[in-house]
């Protein structure tokens, strides 16, 4: 009999640590999709100012204030 309740607990650990397990997952995800999405934003928001800096150079008016709007945009999302 107290094989079988052992066994009955090592099965019940196992199955508990099982369940842990998963749950992590999800965090871990969301960890990996926010680290991606801060380098994606840093990355657009640097080649959107050299772009910028590049209309400035050559005074293109018109592309200066179409990039700077979508700089104004991604300032606030970020």
């Amino acid at each position: 009999m107290k094989n079988k309740k052992s066994s009955y607990t090592e099965i019940m650990k196992s199955r508990n640590t099982m369940k842990n397990v998963p749950s992590e997952h999800p965090v871990l995800d969301m960890y990996i999709q926010m680290v991606v999405d801060e380098a994606l934003f840093i990355r657009k928001k640097a080649l959107l100012e050299e772009r910028i800096n590049d209309a400035l150079d050559t005074k293109n008016k018109t592309v200066f204030m179409t990039l700077s709007k979508e700089y104004s945009v991604l300032r606030k999302l970020g």
